[in-house]
């Protein structure tokens, strides 16, 4: 097997993103299953807040992290937030996770980061056990304030 690869994705990487889309909103969704929408994907690799890492073995993309850069407001000092990690389920156990956290957190170090948030969903996933191994708990917990799209129309 050759070795993983963590790069920056670019538009260029929308067709071999959108199938990966796809199969998370599907794990975490549990519904029927979303098409690839490369225009989605060129969307989310062209937008000016969010960045996006993938895991390259070989020519394949085989897991994809999306992360923003954000202010700390009580340090002043900057903070990454991982919003999104996703790993085929063929290549999982690997360590192709905990390789995108590594950059991740390189990448951190190279902007100053204090730390690295990393948002996760509340019921049982696939990703669990890595972020029980690899996180430690915030103090902060989230909550979701629904925005009513029909309001506003």
């Amino acid at each position: 097997m050759s070795k993983t690869q963590i790069k920056a994705l670019t538009s260029e990487d929308a067709h071999k993103l959108a199938p990966l889309i796809a199969e998370n909103a599907q794990a975490l969704k549990r519904g029927a299953p979303r098409r690839p929408d490369e225009f989605y994907a060129e969307r989310i690799l062209g937008d000016k807040t969010a960045e996006v890492i993938g895991a390259y073995l070989g020519e394949e993309l085989v897991g994809f992290a999306v992360y923003f850069d954000l202010p700390e407001l009580i340090t002043g000092l900057r903070i990454g937030q991982l919003d999104d990690i996703y790993v085929h389920p063929d290549y999982r156990n690997q360590g192709i996770g905990r390789q995108m956290i590594e950059h991740l957190e390189a990448e951190g170090k190279n902007r100053g980061w204090m730390h690295l948030r990393w948002l996760v969903p509340n019921h049982e996933t696939p990703a669990v056990a890595l972020y029980e191994r690899i996180a430690e708990p915030d103090r902060l917990k989230s909550y979701i304030i629904p925005i009513d799209r029909v309001a506003g129309s």
